[in-house]
């Protein structure tokens, strides 16, 4: 009698699949998608009429069923249209598919827009007596109490829909041209005698390359292609800021530039201050360590080139099916749940991996709606840092799954906390690596390739919040594009004071990130997330297999809660300056370790 052995499953790099958001792109069939949410916005539309206070609670209810039906079908749409534009931005099909779609967004935002700010009108008692059932409908009474935070920065209803138009047709606009702009730039860089054409995603690949020479040719390849549009991107920039100062602190009143993004995120000002102080206060830290990475790459000091160089011998390479088997084993070996939703998103295909001319940069993890297994994009190259970067997308991914029975309103976490799983996932990686690695070499460069991420996830990211700040005051003051690489050197200098080197064209750095024109001030949230997770991945280390059920919850919650609700189930308190001197102290303690390695 023969036993059937199950095949080990096959994981190939490939390009993702979207036809559960649309079969195919056709004018027959998004018209019929389009002609049934015009059908749906009429019929929300209709219910304007029935708007007031005495209404009963049960109609409310009726309201928003129908308005996150709308929402579901306004989203399947529009992420059809970002996620094949993010396959291939060079499609002008994509283009036009996207910017018809962003169009027909702004017209339903427009249209539906009476409902947000009539609840939002509605005095404080009047509220509490229609807001639902805390125990029958949670989501739906967390939804509309949270739309009532910015109740103070709400314009009246022209004065909302001109705005939507304004984006759309404005600075959306212009922030698609940035993107268009700088995901055709091509790389040329020799190796061993020969041009290769890259893409950015490629060309970086150098950057951690175990020859000095070619680590500072990628640099300066990259900043040498960014400096040819440098007055252009600069341009940009300046119109991304004057239209945030203008929008959210003139008309809105917000109190800052940066109060808008913690508002979005629920997160209070003094809590972002005391993260960025925090961060401000430990750059010894990571100059200590650039200091000792020096000493073990046998040079007298760093060049900024050389902040990501690996330490170890050899130029290792995962293949993606292995990288696929580790990440999920991982997973497995934390909870057997975990890993389960992660292999949905190979099993659905809703992976685009490979790298492919054409294609964005980076990674992300795209979650549509809760009923949907999310899209991951990543650019694959073979690298550790890539095995890395597929754990924390499926942390993301993860995080969306595991907050799946919520409503489409309520399922995604505000940016800090949308990090937390994502990290986690990344930590437990090099946890796992670090565990079954015997050379001391190797262990040594995985510890300082997680210090090396530390690093980049950490304070280069709330540095690159304390340029935004410096940047937007600036702009506001019609400061020069000169003067704004000036900053941007000043920065860097601040950051990494005498433990290594900047080449002058580091300056162009800050034009070539594209969260800080895409999203102002959003850098802080990996700040906020790595720092929490080391926290919370430290209480594992410490409770083992009873730490996981918390953990857990916390994921499930997704965005049903407020932020500083979630986190007090943790007893974490984020506007104590002490709780983030704690992940620092992490950090510290995995740099002392480094120090102490005898190779």
């Amino acid at each position: 009698m023969s036993v059937a052995i199950a095949e080990k499953p096959s994981y190939e790099l490939s390009s993702w699949d979207l036809s559960e958001l649309l079969p195919e792109p056709t004018e027959a069939i998004l018209s019929e998608r389009l002609a049934d949410l015009e059908k749906k916005v009429q019929d929300f539309v209709a219910v304007r009429e029935n708007l007031n206070p005495e209404m009963d609670p049960e109609m409310l209810l009726n309201i928003m069923g129908q308005y996150e039906d709308l929402v579901e079908t306004i989203f399947k749409l529009g992420a059809y249209g970002s996620l094949w534009f993010s396959a291939d931005t060079q499609s002008s099909a994509a283009l036009t598919y996207r910017n018809r779609l962003q169009q027909v967004s702004t017209d339903v935002q427009n249209r539906t827009l009476f409902f947000d700010l009539w609840w939002k009108g509605l005095d404080d008692d009047e509220a509490s007596a229609l807001l639902p059932n805390s125990a029958h409908f949670p989501d739906q009474r967390h939804y509309l109490a949270d739309l009532r935070r910015t109740k103070p920065y709400t314009l009246d209803e022209k004065s909302e829909q001109l705005i939507n138009t304004k984006d759309a047709n404005g600075i959306d606009a212009v922030m698609t041209l940035y993107s268009m702009i700088t995901n055709r730039f091509e790389f040329t860089i020799e190796v061993e005698g020969e041009k290769q054409t890259l893409t950015r995603d490629a060309l970086m690949g150098y950057a951690q390359s175990r020859q000095p020479e070619l680590r500072a040719a990628a640099y300066q390849e990259l900043y040498r292609v960014y400096s040819q549009d440098a007055n252009i991107l600069a341009q940009i920039y300046s119109n991304r800021v004057r239209d945030w100062y203008n929008e959210h602190v003139v008309l809105r009143h917000y109190s800052s530039p940066i109060a808008v993004r913690n508002v979005a995120n629920d997160i209070p000002d003094a809590a972002v201050d005391a993260l960025l102080e925090v961060a401000r206060e430990n750059v010894h830290i990571f100059q200590r360590y650039f200091a000792l990475k020096a000493g073990w790459l046998g040079m007298e000091k760093l060049r900024r080139y050389d902040i990501y160089a690996p330490l170890a011998a050899s130029d290792r390479k995962v293949d993606y099916q292995d990288a696929v088997a580790m990440v999920l084993d991982t997973f497995h070996r934390f909870h057997p749940e975990i890993a389960r939703k992660a292999r949905r998103v190979f099993d659905e295909n809703h992976i685009d991996s490979e790298v492919r001319k054409g294609k964005r940069g980076g990674a992300f993890c795209a979650t549509v709606l809760p009923s949907l297994t999310p899209w991951v994009l990543m650019n694959y190259t073979g690298r550790v840092r890539d095995v890395a970067t597929l754990a924390h997308e499926l942390g993301h991914a993860i995080h969306s799954m595991s907050a799946e029975k919520h409503s489409v309103l309520t399922q995604h976490p505000t940016l800090p906390l949308a990090e937390t799983a994502s990290v986690f996932s990344e930590i437990l990686l090099t946890e796992r690596l670090l565990a079954e690695e015997q050379d001391p070499l190797v262990r040594r460069e995985l510890l300082a390739a997680s210090v090396d991420d530390m690093y980049a996830t950490v304070m280069r990211q709330a540095y690159f919040v304390h340029f935004e700040r410096t940047a937007h005051a600036a702009i506001m003051a019609n400061r020069s594009p000169d003067e704004l690489h000036d900053l941007y050197m000043a920065n860097l200098q601040e950051q990494f004071g005498d433990s290594l080197e900047i080449a002058p064209e580091f300056k162009y750095e800050w034009i070539s990130i594209p969260h800080i024109y895409q999203t102002p001030f959003y850098c802080y949230a990996y700040s906020f997330g790595q720092l929490l997770v080391l926290s919370l991945y430290r209480r594992y280390q410490e409770e083992g297999d009873a730490f996981k059920p918390g953990y857990i919850k916390l994921l499930a919650y997704g965005g049903s809660a407020r932020p500083e609700h979630i986190l007090q189930e943790a007893n974490i308190n984020v506007t104590e300056k002490a709780f983030w001197q704690g992940g620092f102290d992490v950090i510290r303690d995995m740099i002392d370790e480094l120090a102490t390695l005898e190779v």
